[in-house]
């Protein structure tokens, strides 16, 4: 057992403690060769309805697509479970003595409540003027369990992007959507490139080469 992993639980296991049955810690293990099951532990898996041996989120991706150098701990950030709930997040990349990204170790505390009481308390101090809801960071990210779940993920943002069905799109449309997937490292998860292909109604070849356009 990697020592540096066991401190990780015990970090982990700590701050759930701490900060109570909303807050979710998250241990992925990068140095696994099955990306399907990344979570090597879990506190408060409730919050999110995941447990160990479930898969990676969005920045599972990002973090092994990416230069390790180039990486930087994304910290007050938010996510989104599939029932709905907002979660403010943060996630460190743990690195070996090489600088490779061993491990991400993230929190998600349920902030569904807080952000409620925060509508009803503006609508309660303001007048004449819209009430202000959720973030101004954005879109949350949904929360994904598995592989195939992010890539169906992946492929709905890519297609929102371009803003029309497949059926209606053209060469340069197919093109977006695509460069887009790889460079969310959609590409990383076995068989992605069969089912955009099929999707898109393109062969491998095409889809390899749309990926190299400028």
């Amino acid at each position: 057992m990697d020592p540096k992993l066991d401190f990780l639980k015990q970090l982990a296991h700590g701050l759930a403690v701490q900060f109570g049955s909303s807050c979710e810690v998250v241990i992925h293990d990068l140095t696994q060769k099955d990306l399907n099951q990344s979570i090597v532990h879990i506190e408060n898996g409730h919050v999110s309805k995941r447990s160990k041996g479930d898969g990676p989120s969005g920045v599972v991706l990002e973090a092994l697509r990416s230069d390790p150098s180039s990486l930087k701990d994304r910290l007050s950030y938010l996510t989104k479970t599939g029932d709905g709930r907002i979660l403010k997040s943060s996630t460190l990349y743990i690195r070996d003595e090489n600088g490779r990204v061993n491990y991400l170790f993230s929190l998600n505390y349920d902030i569904t409540t807080l952000l409620a009481a925060e509508t009803a308390l503006h609508s309660l101090i303001q007048a004449g003027e819209n009430n202000r809801q959720g973030d101004s960071s954005g879109t949350p990210q949904k929360i994904t369990h598995n592989v195939n779940e992010l890539l169906d993920q992946l492929i709905e943002q890519a297609i929102a992007r371009v803003g029309k069905p497949v059926a209606l799109m053209n060469k340069d449309d197919k093109v977006s959507v695509v460069q887009f997937l790889n460079n969310a490292g959609a590409f990383l998860i076995t068989k992605s490139g069969d089912k955009v292909a099929s999707l898109l109604g393109i062969s491998k070849f095409t889809l390899y080469s749309y990926m190299d356009k400028e």
